[in-house]
Parts: structure tokens; sequence; C-alpha cells
């Protein structure tokens, strides 16, 4: 399972709200939600953030394995 939680570590590291995201870049708050609830992205979404945020994709997300 893909899951975002590096996201909001690296949100945090780089002290950047989501606010933020929301009125300077334009994130939508559905994308936001997604995000939280480890829904599917697009990979050209996943672009937007990593130059964004100026971090990698395991910086915004991470896989772990099903039980």
């Amino acid at each position: 399972m893909i899951t975002y939680k590096p996201f909001y570590k690296t949100l945090k590291n780089k002290k950047i709200s989501t606010y933020t995201l929301i009125t300077k870049y334009n994130i939508s708050r559905s994308l936001l939600d997604r995000l939280k609830h480890d829904k599917p992205i697009t990979t050209v979404t996943l672009n937007d953030l990593c130059t964004i945020l100026d971090c990698s994709v395991s910086d915004i997300m991470q896989f772990e394995k099903d039980n």
C-alpha cells in the first residue's frame, strides 16, 4: 500500500503549512484530503508536489506491505 505519511513530515521540516499550499501554490483541498486518506494521486501531481517542496518522491510517499 502506498502511504503519504512522509508528506506531512516533509511539510513540517520545511515549515510549510497546508494553508500555504492552498493559498500560495493553488493546491486543492481535495488533493490534501486524498493525501490524508492515502488515496491515489497522479504522477503529475506527485511531480508538482516535489517541485513545490524541493524534495524527492520518497519525501512524499512510501510503500508499506499489506498484512
